[in-house]
């Protein structure tokens, strides 16, 4: 790394070596601590969901996926004898993403969503991507929004109740019974089932950041029956931010909340990298020309920075048009910044499975891994961020536990339906 860009990170406490272990450490403690209902960062939500009840059969779902960007419908139709078949596709925009909803307003919106499917379906998957405590009957309440969603009456509802209460509003006669789940237990749902595996883990790298797992039972938690556990991950806050991630923070919808999704998803990314980019260009990391034009970017996404990245890494060239006037020295610059932020996000990524292999406490014979199954754009297209983060991972494990990752990136409309197949 160049020794100015280096000691730009360290002044302001953005530090590329840390003890990935002792993090790890942190993390297990952390979820130790919340399974047991202490106070943690992380609310460990128990689904009561063991994927080992989840038996194929003939029946037919509706699912629902208010995720951070996007809110997606369709009608799933499984089998007993081929693969679940997909029908009646719908998506559009998540809301209170694009301003604030009143509570009637935020569940009349998700009604019209799915007006398509009235009475046609009794049954109802609704993956909802946001902190809730699941209730067993299958409810869940939510703790608070992330990713930027302004819905405040909705904090603390019961999301299945008033989604009912909604739909008999619109018209619907049929009683809808309506599951609630989260997009990591939906992921790690739509990884099980083959007996090749002893235990399966499902992680979020997209607009916002999550793992699930199955906890076995253990002495260390009586009450606790083998089920899948969404952590909650992004509220971890053993990270010590610098200047950079603070400033994101103090400009966010919710300051102080879900801090360790703010240091590495696809929703804070490229805000980061806009405080980076300004503050280096203030303190003379680049030529005067850019430096200068630096100063009327007033925003930078993600799929920028991750263009940039590519595109300079394969030949040295400046892309998008927002980085059109940096120098070939200022692009060296600019690249070894960016792929900074890049990198710890790998890192992050890694000492979040790592703490999810290592407590779920399956995984110790060859025979019988672990399996990862994963999901969200972030974590499959952005810059090397696959790559390193199995590389971080396998040095963390230093080949305690075995597993393995899926190769592609699971579909969440698939396991959010499994959960009506218990």
């Amino acid at each position: 790394m160049n020794a100015n860009v280096k000691s730009f990170f360290e002044k302001h406490g953005f530090y590329q070596d840390f003890d990935l272990n002792a993090l790890v450490k942190s993390f297990i403690s952390d979820m130790h601590e919340g399974l047991l209902g202490h106070k943690a960062d992380q609310d460990m939500i128990r689904t009561y969901i063991d994927p080992s009840t989840i038996t194929m059969q003939d029946k037919s779902v509706i699912v629902i996926d208010a995720g951070g960007t996007n809110f997606r419908s369709s009608l799933v139709t499984f089998s007993k004898t081929a693969a679940p078949t997909f029908s009646n596709f719908e998506k559009t925009k998540m809301p209170g993403t694009e301003r604030e909803l009143s509570k009637k307003e935020f569940f009349d919106q998700i009604a019209g969503n799915i007006e398509r499917f009235k009475n046609t379906c009794r049954e109802i998957c609704f993956c909802f991507s946001y902190a809730m405590t699941i209730t067993e009957e299958a409810d869940g309440i939510l703790k608070s929004f992330s990713k930027e969603v302004k819905a405040p009456e909705v904090v603390g509802c019961h999301i299945g109740a008033e989604l009912k209460k909604a739909l008999v509003e619109h018209g619907w006669t049929n009683d809808p019974k309506i599951v609630l789940l989260n997009d990591t237990a939906s992921a790690l749902l739509a990884g099980s089932g083959s007996p090749k595996y002893s235990s399966y883990i499902g992680f979020i790298l997209g607009t916002g950041l999550n793992a699930a797992y199955v906890q076995s039972e253990r002495a260390d938690y009586p009450d606790l029956k083998k089920q899948i556990i969404v952590c909650e991950s992004a509220k971890f806050g053993g990270y010590k931010n610098s200047d950079f991630d603070i400033l994101v923070d103090e400009k966010s919808v919710k300051p102080g909340y879900a801090p360790y999704e703010k240091l590495c998803s696809g929703a804070y990314l490229g805000p980061v990298a806009l405080e980076v980019l300004h503050i280096a260009a203030k303190e003379g990391l680049f030529s005067a020309q850019f430096a200068d034009s630096v100063t009327s970017i007033k925003a930078i996404s993600t799929i920028e920075v991750n263009e940039f990245l590519h595109k300079y890494s394969e030949s040295k060239t400046v892309a998008p048009e927002t980085f059109a006037k940096a120098t070939a020295e200022d692009a060296a610059v600019l690249f070894e910044l960016f792929d900074a932020l890049v990198d710890r996000m790998s890192k992050l990524a890694a000492i979040i499975l790592a703490s999810c292999i290592m407590q779920c406490g399956e995984g110790k014979d060859a025979a019988k891994p672990i399996c990862i199954a994963c999901n969200g754009t972030t974590f499959f297209k952005t810059y090397k961020v696959i790559d390193r983060t199995k590389d971080y991972l396998a040095k963390i494990i230093d080949g305690k536990f075995f597993y393995e990752f899926l190769p592609d990136e699971v579909d969440i409309t698939t396991g959010t339906a499994m959960a009506g197949l218990r």
